[in-house]
């Protein structure tokens, strides 16, 4: 049985089952295969883990009360901030691009957890002046 026969059973499931106090649990579960199965199936469209234009990039895990990202041209202090606010190590140097993936940390204020992200440039072809108005 593929994906979407499993994914048609499920919401068959779903639409035959009674929505009530008794059966939220149940209708979880079956809320979370079904989201289970639909990511499966946009992996394999996007050529699995990897591969393909749509799946490039990075997942950070998500920690705290609050994400923040810092986002920015080149040199101007994104990564200086967040080593300053969390006590990250990142690199920092006087040419361009030195932040080549998404760098997490952790900053607490006033009793909260704030996940602060320093990502590198996200416009492609951005090292060569792209998104700059040129």
């Amino acid at each position: 049985m593929g994906a979407m026969e499993k994914i048609k059973e499920i919401e068959a499931e779903m639409a035959r089952t009674q929505k009530n106090k008794a059966t939220n649990y149940h209708l979880g579960t079956l809320k979370a295969k079904l989201a289970k199965l639909r990511s499966e199936l946009l992996i394999e469209a996007s050529g699995g883990p990897g591969g393909g234009a749509s799946s490039e990039g990075f997942e950070v895990a998500r920690l705290g009360d609050a994400r923040v990202a810092l986002i920015g041209f080149p040199s101007v202090g994104k990564s200086t901030l967040q080593c300053k606010l969390t006590g990250t190590e990142s690199e920092a140097a006087a040419y361009e691009f030195t932040t080549l993936t998404c760098i997490p940390g952790t900053m607490h204020y006033k009793g909260s957890k704030v996940q602060v992200l320093d990502l590198p440039g996200i416009i492609e072809g951005a090292a060569h002046g792209k998104g700059r108005g040129k």
